[in-house]
């Protein structure tokens, strides 16, 4: 489905409307996308004072949040919008939402990086830790991306790409269970590693949803709780 889908009404206002949320997701997007970087930033160079700056951001995520919900929840209530345009509504609804959580995790790992100063450069769980952010980080944008420009390809492609990502949690959690056992002096380090991994994690869940009501949107098919085959032959990608 082609944005120009969304631009064909006889009233110019409504479709400037639309647009307009359109364009607000993204700048809302790109806000939470750079909160990210800085926290795991913060995170890879042991900067305790980034962390805490990039923490006390969140609030203008979450007022975008609210801003966006309420204009459609106008446009809702003035325009009674169907099909397509009503897809779209729900989408960034269902959007804003994930996005105001990614930036809740990003607040999270931000503030754990003011406690992962000690010895934070050289150890293996930090540098997976790394490898997974880096995953996550390109799975945020290339949902964003994928809701940019409506492609349901790359969208599926962010939803196959959050297996890898599990299983890079699930590695991380293994092992710091593991050197915690070994060194109870260690556990409140290797905890605070495992919840910016669990972070992280989640962040890719978001990236993740943020894909499928892309998804949704082009095709008009929910995708939730389907198996990825299943998900190419519902929507015709096999």
């Amino acid at each position: 489905m082609e944005t120009e889908k969304f631009s064909h009404h006889i009233s110019r206002r409504f479709n400037e409307e639309l647009e307009h949320v359109r364009s607000e997701v993204l700048r809302m997007g790109g806000m939470v996308q750079q909160h990210l970087d800085v926290a795991i930033q913060a995170i890879v160079a042991a900067d305790s004072e980034l962390g805490l700056r990039i923490a006390a951001e969140d609030h203008r995520v979450n007022r975008m949040e609210v801003a966006i919900d309420e204009e459609c929840t106008r446009i809702l209530a003035t325009r009674s919008p169907t099909a397509a345009d009503l897809r779209l509504v729900i989408a960034v609804i269902k959007t804003i939402t994930d996005l105001e959580r990614i930036g809740d995790e990003a607040q999270k790992i931000a503030t754990l990086a003011s406690r992962l100063t000690v010895d934070a450069h050289a150890d293996d769980e930090h540098r997976q830790v790394q490898v997974m952010a880096g995953q996550v980080q390109e799975m945020l944008r290339n949902a964003l991306d994928a809701f940019s420009r409506v492609d349901a390809g790359d969208a599926l492609a962010v939803v196959e790409a959050d297996r890898l990502v599990d299983e890079q949690y699930d590695m991380i959690a293994r092992r710091c269970i593991t050197l915690m056992m070994e060194d109870p002096r260690s556990i409140q380090r290797f905890l605070d590693v495992t919840w910016v991994a669990r972070a992280l994690e989640r962040i890719g869940d978001h990236a993740k949803n943020i894909s499928e009501y892309v998804i949704y949107l082009v095709h008009g098919k929910d995708i939730r709780h389907v198996g990825i085959d299943a998900v190419r032959e519902k929507i015709g990608l096999v």
